[in-house]
């Protein structure tokens, strides 16, 4: 008999001790390489639908910086007017890099005096300035990113509380993974 209960011991002991490895494996994962990510809200809309999740990629920019283009989650600035303590994340798409000039004029980004063209969303989204760069061309600074949602007339974003810090950068959106009939990578916009 204690032969049989010294087994079904190591046999839990085996179980938490594989659990105990799974979880810290997770963590690590979580806390330092990827993140997953829920899509709240129309601001990404046609690309991105609210309650899709993806794989957020904590690591490549602490190599390398945001490229335009790319679909990046942030921390809300305080501008965002997020609920206070609820650790709020957006998710929107780099139009302008650090040093560069971003104005708005007929719907059009314009990006060092170069129209923006988007082939991601529809011609028919209406982009207007926000109070932030409404009627000015704005320099970015060398730690500032302007991002902005893919569905323009329903996005809060840099039009309106101007640009971001990479600090405030999670990390790139690399792949959704829900719904599993939309699966795969999130490829950046080329402009």
């Amino acid at each position: 008999m204690s032969r049989g209960i010294r087994k079904i011991g190591e046999f839990f002991l085996d179980i938490i001790e594989t659990v105990v490895i799974a979880l810290s494996i997770f963590l690590v994962v979580y806390l330092f390489f990827m993140q997953p990510h829920q899509v709240n809200g129309q601001s990404m809309v046609p690309n991105f639908q609210s309650g899709e999740y993806v794989l957020t990629d904590k690591v490549s920019y602490k190599m390398r910086n945001p490229d335009k283009g790319e679909v990046v989650v942030f921390h809300a600035p305080k501008a965002a007017h997020c609920p206070e303590g609820t650790g709020c994340d957006y998710i929107k798409r780099v139009i302008a890099l650090p040093g560069e000039t971003i104005s708005l004029s007929d719907s059009t980004y314009y990006v060092n005096g170069e129209p923006v063209k988007e082939s991601y969303i529809p011609s028919d989204f209406e982009t207007l300035p926000g109070d932030f760069i409404r009627g000015r061309t704005v320099t970015l600074g060398p730690d500032e990113y302007f991002v902005s949602g893919d569905n323009r007339p329903y996005s809060s974003d840099s039009r309106a509380w101007g640009p971001i810090s990479k600090s405030d950068i999670v990390g790139r959106a690399f792949f959704r993974y829900w719904p599993p009939q939309k699966s795969g990578p999130i490829n950046k916009a080329t402009y």
